[in-house]
């Protein structure tokens, strides 16, 4: 598959807790969740945790290139936990991330995504379908206490820390390769154009293929500044990854969503 991709920090902090890694038939994608301030249990940061899940899901995903999609994200969790056995596991703020893949294997793409990374993917008829998992949207409170209390349950959200079974509650989509014109894959530091400023999936997709994700990452930085600090919730600036891929040609579309 060809990829063009942008990935940086938000312009109000040093490390950037966005992740990306692309190889000749799969994208990973993850944003690392900013520390809330409780106490984690953990002697490592945000960032250490994207990048190690990050390259355990690569290590999967080149041994075992056809591996269902889900037990690779259930094995990259396994193996990142491992890294850091000495760490309080059972802790519910130990460290996060959203993750998003896009993997070509038998003639398909295949698209999961945990937590609020999604991915756009438009076929040559030109219908535009967004793979979103929007549970951070319905939570009946935002604050760090209720966060916590509500982080990897089925009355909260799901997102890649140290439960394995979170991999169970990916969206998931496949989708056959000829039908696949091209797709994107964005943090919710770019998807904000969508969910905060008005924008559609199918404009963010247009500018990230005629104008290159640099332009959407800008865009996005543009509105932020357009707007007045408190409007929206959550952060006035994020790390933000765009993603534009088009995979090889190869052949319906099946979505499914698992709780």
């Amino acid at each position: 598959m060809q990829i063009s991709y942008t990935c940086q920090p938000s312009p109000d902090v040093q490390a950037n807790e966005d992740f990306i890694l692309a190889a000749e038939r799969f994208v990973i994608v993850l944003d690392g969740a900013t520390a809330s301030g409780l106490p984690s249990g953990c002697e490592h940061s945000v960032s250490w945790l994207a990048g190690r899940l990050g390259g355990q899901l690569a290590c999967v995903l080149i041994k075992n290139p056809g591996l269902d999609l889900t037990e690779v994200l259930r094995e990259g969790i396994v193996r990142t936990r491992g890294l850091h056995a000495q760490c309080n596991l059972t802790n519910p703020n130990s460290p996060s991330s959203t993750v998003a893949i896009v993997r070509e294997h038998n003639r398909r793409l295949d698209c999961p995504t945990l937590a609020d990374s999604p991915i756009v993917a438009r076929t040559h008829g030109g219908e535009v379908t967004a793979v979103f998992d929007d549970r951070t949207s319905h939570l009946p409170a935002y604050d760090r206490n209720s966060l916590s209390a509500l982080r990897n349950t089925d009355e909260g959200f799901w997102v890649a820390s140290t439960k394995p079974e979170a991999a169970d509650r990916a969206v998931t989509a496949s989708f056959p390769l000829a039908d696949v014109e091209s797709f994107g894959m964005v943090t919710d530091g770019v998807s904000r154009l969508v969910e905060r400023y008005g924008w559609t999936w199918e404009r963010l997709l247009d500018t990230l293929a005629k104008q290159g994700p640099e332009h959407a990452v800008q865009a996005t930085r543009d509105a932020e500044l357009a707007t007045e600090p408190g409007t929206f919730r959550g952060k006035r600036h994020d790390d933000v990854t765009a993603v534009y891929g088009q995979p090889k040609p190869g052949g319906g579309r099946e979505i499914k969503r698992q709780r």
